[in-house]
């Protein structure tokens, strides 16, 4: 056996196992980049017509009070329902440029602000926000979202901004049929779909705001005429007590000499 085939016999074995090292870490996520309580596993994802190695992470039923900041940045799939996550802080997404499919269902999120999804607008394509306590968003909330978006069986207070948010979405039809109004600005509109609403809720709410400004000015208008009224009133009573107070005083008696130089005078 000569040196070359020694050199051989010792080195292979040794390139092998380094490349079946490298082939499992391309595979298969190490545990450092999967968030605590997730489980990761790579697949094929064509994103604008180019191959990568996607990232599904699923966090489902984790116990989760909020959501990980510790996301991969190649996470293509996130399942984050069935926790307690309570907010959907602005920019959280921003991180993850091949995001398409975001399950937040079955959780407790209250309400949506106007930057909760930004960064991901123009990948996402499915958006469960299901089974939650959302009862009012940000006008602007799903604003340049493409994705589908589900947000049926929550609380909601169907208003201006609410009617705004829907009206931006891609598919605000299937979206709006899916609302139930828990409250509303109109009381008969309480307990119904959101399509029967009929009415420009934003009008609706200038106009009672505007109501609200004229009921404002009238009161003022009225102390204002009020204080006048009394000023006045108060001024004659003091008017008239002085005077009748001049009446009461005795008259000044004349002095005897004034009289003689006036008959002289005469």
């Amino acid at each position: 056996m000569t040196l070359l085939d020694v050199w051989l016999s010792r080195s292979l074995p040794m390139w092998l196992l380094l490349h079946s090292l490298v082939l499992m870490a391309l595979c298969f996520p190490s545990a450092s980049m999967c968030p605590k309580g997730c489980v990761c596993q790579r697949f094929d994802l064509h994103h604008l017509h180019l191959h990568h190695q996607g990232l599904n992470v699923n966090c489902s039923q984790s116990r989760l009070k909020e959501i990980p900041g510790d996301l991969p940045a190649d996470t293509a799939i996130l399942r984050l329902d069935r926790n307690h996550i309570a907010a959907v802080p602005d920019r959280v997404f921003r991180g993850l440029p091949l995001l398409r499919e975001l399950n937040l269902s079955y959780n407790a999120v209250e309400t949506l602000g106007e930057g909760a999804f930004s960064g991901v607008e123009a990948t996402l394509q499915v958006l469960d926000l299901s089974h939650n306590r959302i009862a009012s968003v940000h006008k602007d909330a799903f604003a340049r979202l493409k994705a589908r978006v589900v947000v049926d069986d929550n609380p909601w207070h169907c208003d201006c901004a609410l009617q705004q948010a829907i009206g931006g979405m891609a598919h605000n039809h299937e979206a709006a049929a899916r609302v139930l109004c828990r409250s509303s600005e109109l009381r008969d509109q309480e307990g119904r779909p959101f399509l029967a609403v009929d009415t420009d809720l934003c009008n609706l709410a200038k106009r009672t705001t505007d109501y609200a400004m004229l009921v404002t000015m009238f009161g003022w208008f009225a102390m204002v005429i009020s204080y006048v009224v009394y000023y006045v009133r108060q001024n004659q009573e003091d008017a008239r007590r002085h005077l009748e107070y001049l009446k009461s005083l005795p008259s000044k008696p004349k002095k005897p000499d004034d009289a003689d130089d006036i008959s002289t005078v005469v």
